[in-house]
């Protein structure tokens, strides 16, 4: 039978109970508990983290980019316009040279390129200063080198010419700091104004038209760049692949962009250019499509390009 001695000892327990507690060593944190053995088997090693992707590779302004693709009618033209007026719009100075006979690019940004007094063709030919034969096109930032006709000619003109494949290099050399990119339109073919173009630039862009044939002339691409790199130009590289005239109803193109990106890799770009009719119509108003249709689906995919060509730049105003 518990007597009233009994229940006056309690407090005094639990006194002695609060000092045992404080008494005790408090575990800090959970790593604690890892000392603590354990009968059982020691748990799997956790799996391997994936490697990080390598970081982009850069390249100090002012870029030289040759945007060449000896298959014809694959957006050579339309990605030098497009993507020169999107760098423009962004903030940097941009000089496309129109190194095509055609013209295209000239025309494309309301340059009319016949009664020329000095074009590509007096650069090439005649060695006159590149800066003569610039024209501001109607972008801020955005500057045009037109071809002429007579640029088909310089082919078999500069064959007993001396120096004959540096022409163009030596003529960029001499107003490449007042720009942050060159882009040059080559012509669809790999005659002595693509060598030149080659030559002359740093990098190379190689636009691919998303059908099956594309991929056959990249691989000869590739190795009239190699030729070129080993015997011209040894800092030449390609750089930049883009997929352009993308028709998302057909599984072809799916599977040329997935073949595309399996063999090169980081250098596909992720934006992939639609076939618009809106971009196939802005060369005949003499605009590029930023202008014509800002707000277009080919509008947001060049601005997308000019994000990743930039990627490494800085815009002269900011620097």
């Amino acid at each position: 039978m518990t007597s009233v001695r009994d229940h006056d000892d309690l407090p005094e327990v639990a006194s002695v109970m609060d000092t045992r507690t404080d008494a005790m060593p408090q575990v800090e944190s959970d790593s604690a508990l890892d000392t603590v053995p354990d009968s059982g088997p020691p748990p799997p090693a956790p799996p391997p983290s994936p490697p990080l992707p390598p970081p982009p590779q850069t390249y100090p302004l002012p870029r030289i980019i040759a945007i060449a693709n000896q298959k014809g009618g694959v957006g050579k033209t339309t990605t030098a316009v497009n993507l020169g007026a999107c760098l423009a719009e962004i903030g940097f100075r941009t000089l496309i040279i129109d190194l095509d006979p055609q013209g295209n690019a000239s025309t494309g940004l309301g340059i009319e390129n016949r009664g020329l007094e000095t074009s590509m063709y007096h650069v090439i030919m005649h060695e006159a200063p590149l800066e003569n034969c610039i024209e501001p096109a109607s972008v801020k930032n955005l500057f045009v080198a037109p071809s002429s006709l007579d640029l088909a000619g310089t082919e078999i003109e500069l064959v007993p010419a001396f120096s004959r494949e540096n022409r163009l290099k030596r003529a960029i050399e001499a107003v490449q700091d007042d720009y942050d990119y060159v882009l040059i339109d080559c012509p669809p073919s790999l005659g002595l104004l693509t060598v030149n173009g080659l030559t002359a630039a740093t990098e190379v862009l190689v636009p691919i038209q998303c059908e099956y044939y594309a991929l056959e002339g990249l691989g000869q691409l590739l190795r009239n760049v190699d030729l070129v790199r080993r015997n011209l130009n040894p800092t030449l590289t390609v750089s930049t692949i883009v997929c352009v005239m993308y028709d998302a109803r057909t599984k072809l193109a799916d599977q040329v962009v997935k073949e595309v990106r399996e063999h090169f890799g980081d250098k596909v770009m992720r934006t992939v250019v639609p076939r618009t009719v809106r971009l196939s119509e802005a060369p005949s108003f003499g605009q590029p499509i930023i202008t014509f249709d800002s707000s277009s689906r080919g509008a947001v995919a060049y601005r997308m390009v000019a994000k990743e060509v930039s990627a490494s730049g800085t815009p002269r105003g900011t620097r």
